[in-house]
């Protein structure tokens, strides 16, 4: 297949067209909402209850690794799930990620550390990755790129029902000190149970698709040698801030990253069309950009976002539940942003102006809270952070109808497999990158706040009053700061609550040096948003195909179980 082919304007597809009617496409739909509303919830709740939980276990600076082990498995299993449900159907493996997602969150309830708190997030990641992709690839089998907007709605209605149930139920959660004698923030993956069994039945139930068997090689090797290549590559990502980015362990990580990526290639070029990603894809421009603005956007999204919950906490003193409705702004922005373009792409069959907007207010929004201080109102930082959402929501919905697009039908799978993998290791790398920047910047900036308080007499006095203070925490502390302590300064990597026990003087070179670190993200993200522009300016447009995947591949169609 020529680039051209691939290219153009498939909605010329031959053979006679079977539609779902609007029915049977919402009876699908229940099953796929309701596992994506799995995961996007447990996202967002543990994202909210993360300081109590990693305060909890004693690893506040080992976070990364929680959070970094969920999307490396969700990342690496991406491309397989598409595959595979192209060769043997969707439902098999969008109900085996849904039993996945659910261990794993039984699991993560029994975790005594950071680190097995870590594995059993990896095994949620194995579900996970199936959920989204999956979900999107469904969607793209019964519905046309240019209809599915009308459909957008619900997609939206689940991530932001998530997006505002989440945070309040994992700040809820994470507030009770035990219920029914369990740790209060354990709660939060059991509160998966029961929405991933009824998951389960409705997509058993009213999940019915056209039979799909393709005589194709599975790329075992693939999936073996990009694990290879991409787990050292991330580890040294987040470890790289404590063995030093020159040291040993370090260049061994590249060292082994690089051979595995390199052998991946080798390998999809072997395997031909039964590639996880066939290379002869990426020929086409439209698709290759795709990708790579997917996985500029997947680390700006995951990255940005996941510290400004911890801004919140630590600095402004929110309790996990009310940082969580502080956060609304920029779920409001997503949600304006993707209904929007949504509407207007399902009118026009345009998507690229949106994306160009989308890339301009990100950039827009990173040197906005690149300004934050300590003393920035929380109106002010939330129209931020609202700017930030509605870029991210101009740029979502049309990337992955761009990349879906972009493929034959009979690739659906890949295609939208395609999007999320890179969106995710974009993603995992952002989090990484971004979580070791602030730990990085921490201890010297809190050092340097509190260099710069000690010359205080307000600060000094504050300090003495401490020594005497009937709080074990702000005695300690200030006897630390009184002796000239160095550690006192690098308490906050493994637990930052006792900064809420001090007095606001005493506490008040912490918040500024967290303010600090926070800010220091910002730049990089700056850059990466004028890159994705860059790429976007030189992307070529096609128009929406008129025709679901379903339709374009000439497959009968059974009823939908529900209707």
């Amino acid at each position: 297949m020529t680039e051209e082919s691939r290219d153009i304007d498939p909605a010329a597809a031959s053979g006679p067209q079977v539609s779902f009617t609007h029915r049977q496409i919402l009876a699908i739909l229940s099953g796929l909402l309701l596992g994506m509303f799995l995961a996007a919830l447990d996202q967002t709740v543990v994202a909210t209850a993360m300081r109590t939980i990693a305060d909890d276990l004693d690893g506040y600076a080992l976070q990364a690794w929680v959070t970094t082990a969920y999307l490396i498995t969700a990342t690496l299993v991406t491309p397989l799930y598409g595959k595979l449900s192209d060769i043997y159907g969707r439902k098999p493996f969008f109900m085996a990620a849904i039993v996945l997602f659910v261990l794993g969150s039984v699991l993560c309830t029994f975790a005594q550390s950071m680190y097995m708190l870590a594995v059993f997030r990896a095994i949620q990641g194995l579900g996970a990755g199936g959920l989204f992709s999956l979900a999107l690839a469904i969607v793209g089998d019964i519905v046309s790129p240019r209809e599915r907007a009308r459909y957008q709605g619900y997609f939206l209605a689940v991530f932001g029902t998530s997006s505002v149930l989440g945070p309040v139920i994992g700040g809820v959660l994470a507030g009770q000190p035990s219920i029914l004698g369990i740790a209060g923030w354990r709660w939060v993956f059991l509160v998966n149970v029961p929405i991933g069994m009824l998951a389960l039945a409705v997509v058993w139930r009213v999940l019915h698709l056209p039979p799909v068997h393709r005589a194709i090689r599975i790329d075992w090797w693939g999936a073996l040698v990009l694990a290879i290549g991409l787990v050292p590559i991330l580890v040294v990502a987040e470890q790289g801030r404590e063995w030093g980015w020159t040291s040993p362990k370090s260049l061994t990580c590249y060292a082994i990253g690089v051979v595995g990526v390199l052998g991946f290639v080798v390998v999809e070029y072997f395997m031909k069309d039964a590639a996880l990603f066939p290379l002869h894809f990426f020929r086409g421009q439209t698709f290759a950009l795709g990708v790579l603005i997917s996985f500029l956007v997947g680390a700006v999204m995951f990255g940005a976002i996941t510290v400004i919950p911890q801004y919140l906490q630590v600095v402004k003193g929110s309790s996990p539940t009310v940082a969580g409705f502080q956060m609304l702004p920029a779920v409001l922005g997503i949600a304006i942003g993707s209904v929007l373009s949504g509407q207007l792409i399902a009118k026009t069959g345009r998507y690229r102006i949106f994306t160009i907007v989308g890339a301009v207010l990100i950039a827009v929004a990173a040197l906005l809270l690149h300004t934050v201080t300590a003393q920035t109102s929380l109106p002010m930082f939330m129209t931020f952070i609202f700017v930030l959402g509605l870029g991210l929501g101009n740029l979502l919905q049309p990337l992955t109808l761009a990349i879906q697009n972009a493929l034959p039908p009979r690739d659906m799978g890949v295609s939208t497999a395609a999007a999320t993998f890179f969106r995710q290791i974009g993603g995992t790398l952002g989090v990484a990158l971004f979580l070791s920047i602030l730990f990085a910047q921490l201890t010297p900036a809190i050092t340097t706040q509190l260099h710069d308080a000690a010359a205080s007499p307000e600060f000094q006095q504050a300090v003495a009053a401490g020594v005497n203070s009937s709080n074990p925490v702000e005695a300690e502390i200030a006897r630390g700061l009184m002796s000239g302590d160095p550690s006192a300064a690098s308490a906050a990597m493994n637990d930052t609550s006792f900064i809420e026990q001090l007095n606001p003087t005493l506490a008040a070179p912490f918040k500024d040096g967290f303010a600090a670190a926070f800010e220091a993200i910002y730049p990089p993200v700056v850059v990466l948003a004028v890159v994705a522009l860059v790429l976007i300016l030189i992307w070529r447009e096609v128009p929406l195909r008129k025709k679901s995947g379903v339709d374009d591949s000439g497959s009968g169609v059974t009823r939908a179980g529900g209707d």
